[in-house]
């Protein structure tokens, strides 16, 4: 959603006050114009299409792991090693055409259009990621987590998804590591780490 700062901000502090949304997570960045044309309010059985059903933290009963901006700053500033010292790999998990706007530097992206192909696109690289701590990412954080929650069912225990996604990571750290912008689904297209909007 979009408007006036302090309103979106109180808006945000009533949903808080229902229990039921108290650790609801908030990702906020400025925009000059109005960066959606109208809010939109549906509901779907899921918000991005898996088609993996137990791949979520409803039915799966609990997050998959995480690893927050900071601790994935210093990996990388540890030339790509995790504390135990085993290599981490980045593993985007978006589409494409998201990806053609920046991604993380050496990241593993895959061919897909759309979010339901990524575990055939997955496929071929299994073997290689067996060693390291796979880090999954995605814009704010819904593809990612599906995909490591996915990952973790089907045998890799060694996948950790980064909170927050991309948006959060430049919210919380900046882009230490990032090469490019990050595709949003708004007006805005792209925003750089400083979370700003490409200036036509």
């Amino acid at each position: 959603m979009a408007g006036e700062d302090a309103l979106v901000r109180g808006f945000i502090d009533d949903l808080r006050a229902d229990p039921r949304f108290a650790g609801l997570q908030a990702k906020y960045s400025h925009s000059e114009r109005e960066p959606f044309a109208q809010l939109k309010v549906k509901v779907k059985a899921e918000i991005i299409s898996f088609r993996h059903p137990a791949a979520t933290p409803l039915v799966a009963g609990e997050r998959a792991p995480v690893v927050d901006p900071p601790t994935l700053t210093r990996w990388l500033g540890q030339g790509g090693r995790d504390d135990a010292g085993r290599p981490v790999v980045l593993l985007d998990t978006r589409n494409a055409q998201e990806v053609e706007h920046g991604t993380f530097a050496g990241a593993l992206t895959l061919p897909i259009t759309r979010f339901t192909e990524l575990p055939a696109a997955l496929a071929p690289h299994r073997d290689a990621l067996r060693d390291a701590t796979v880090v999954s990412f995605c814009t704010g954080g819904i593809r990612c987590e599906k995909a490591a929650l996915w990952m973790r069912q089907d045998g890799m225990d060694n996948v950790l998804q980064l909170d927050g996604g991309i948006l959060g990571y430049f919210e919380q750290v900046g882009g230490q590591g990032y090469e490019g912008r990050c595709f949003v689904f708004d007006e805005r297209v792209a925003l750089d780490p400083q979370l700003r909007a490409q200036v036509e």
